[in-house]
């Protein structure tokens, strides 16, 4: 619960305060809200299987946004940024949807 609380507040102080990203993050952006989605939608999957752990949730949110901002920074320094961006989503959007089916199954018992 306080994961959806911290990520309600966030949404909210992110609308009102509009940050600005500077040029040289932007690419790493959309790939570290993708892995921050991952870890969320894992996290809700593992406490409706009462399987949840704070230190998991904290340490797997920060690992995959750190790897998956490491992965597009190589590709970048390799010349293949585009593609490894690609990759990095596919990978995350197949989790995240892996665990949306997991959470759907257990809240409709179906």
């Amino acid at each position: 619960m306080i994961a959806v609380i911290g990520l309600a507040i966030g949404v909210v102080l992110g609308l009102v305060l509009q940050p600005s990203v500077p040029p040289e993050l932007q690419p790493y952006l959309p790939i570290a809200v993708v892995a921050a989605l991952d870890a969320l939608f894992g996290a809700v999957r593992a406490r409706l299987e009462q399987k949840f752990d704070d230190r998991v949730f904290v340490t797997s949110f920060l690992f995959n946004v750190l790897v998956a901002a490491f992965i597009v920074f190589l590709g970048d320094q390799l010349g293949v940024g585009a593609q490894l961006s690609t990759a990095v989503v596919v990978v995350l959007g197949i989790r995240i949807f892996s665990n949306a089916a997991s959470i759907r199954r257990h809240l409709l018992k179906a």
